[in-house]
C-alpha cells in the first residue's frame, strides 16, 4: 500500500477546498446579476488565501475533519465548472446524467460498505495492488477514447486528470475510489439526478394537458335568443 506524503497532501487539501469553496460561492451567486471575470477571479482568490491561513483559522482545517480530502474529481469538476463561468456559460455540462448515475450508485455502495451494512470489502480494495491498478487503466483508457471521439470532454478529462493525479502522486489517500468520489461529488450527482426527474416530469405534465378550446355551449344557446329578437323587429 503506497500512501502519499503527508505535507503533499495537506498542500492538495488546501488548494483543492479553495477551488470548491469557490465554485459553491459561484453556485450561490445572484442568477439575475451573471458574475463577472473579475468578480470570478476575486472570489477564487479570497477562496486561496483563506485556505492558507495557518492551523485552525483555515476553514481547510474544519472541513478536513468533516470530508477529510476532495476527490480529485471533484475537483477537476470544479475546476471544469470555474472554465465554464469564466467562459459565461450558465448552464453547466460537467456533470452529465450518465456520470451522476454511476457516482451515485457507486458512492452509495462504498458508504454501505464503510459503515458495515454490506461489508463486502469493496472500500478496501481501491488499496489493492491488482483490481484497483486495472480499473484505473481502463478507466483511462475510456477518458481518452471520449475526449479523441469528442463525446463528454469535459467529465472525461476531469476523471483522466483524477486518475492521473493518483497514478503519480497518490492524492488524495492513496485509495483509489477516494480519488474518484467523496460526500460532496456524491451529493451533487444525486442533485444533478433529482433535478433532471423534475424536468423531465414537468415536460410529461405539460405534453399530458389538453389544449384549450372554446366552449361553443353559449353560442347555441344565444342562437335562437337572437333570432326572435331579429323576427320581433320585422313585425
Amino acid at each position: 500500500m503506497d500512501l502519499p506524503d503527508l505535507s503533499t497532501q495537506i498542500l492538495y487539501g488546501r488548494l483543492g477546498w479553495a477551488i470548491v469553496l469557490a465554485t459553491l460561492v459561484c453556485a450561490l451567486w445572484r442568477r439575475s446579476a451573471p458574475m463577472s471575470r473579475v468578480a470570478l477571479a476575486a472570489v477564487l482568490a479570497l477562496a486561496l488565501a483563506a485556505m492558507a491561513l495557518p492551523g485552525a483559522l483555515s476553514p481547510a482545517w474544519w472541513l478536513g475533519l468533516a470530508f477529510q480530502y476532495p476527490s480529485g474529481l471533484l475537483v477537476g469538476c470544479c475546476l471544469l465548472r470555474l472554465a465554464e463561468r469564466w467562459r459565461g456559460i450558465r448552464r453547466s455540462q460537467v456533470m452529465p446524467q450518465a456520470l451522476a448515475g454511476v457516482l451515485a450508485v457507486g458512492g452509495a455502495l462504498l458508504y454501505l460498505d464503510a459503515v458495515g451494512l454490506l461489508a463486502r470489502g469493496f472500500y478496501y480494495a481501491g488499496f489493492g495492488q491488482g483490481a484497483a491498478p486495472l480499473f484505473g487503466i481502463v478507466a483511462a483508457i475510456a477518458c481518452v477514447l471520449a475526449i479523441v471521439r469528442g463525446h463528454a470532454r469535459a467529465p472525461a478529462a476531469s476523471l483522466l486528470g483524477a486518475l492521473a493525479l493518483f497514478a503519480l502522486l497518490r492524492l488524495p489517500t492513496g485509495n483509489l475510489w477516494d480519488a474518484l468520489v467523496d460526500p460532496l461529488l456524491w451529493a451533487w450527482a444525486v442533485a444533478a439526478l433529482l433535478a433532471a426527474a423534475l424536468r423531465r416530469a414537468g415536460r410529461r405534465a405539460a405534453d399530458r394537458l389538453p389544449e384549450s378550446e372554446p366552449d361553443p355551449a353559449p353560442t347555441r344557446a344565444l342562437q335562437p335568443l337572437a333570432a326572435e329578437h331579429f323576427s320581433s323587429l320585422k313585425e
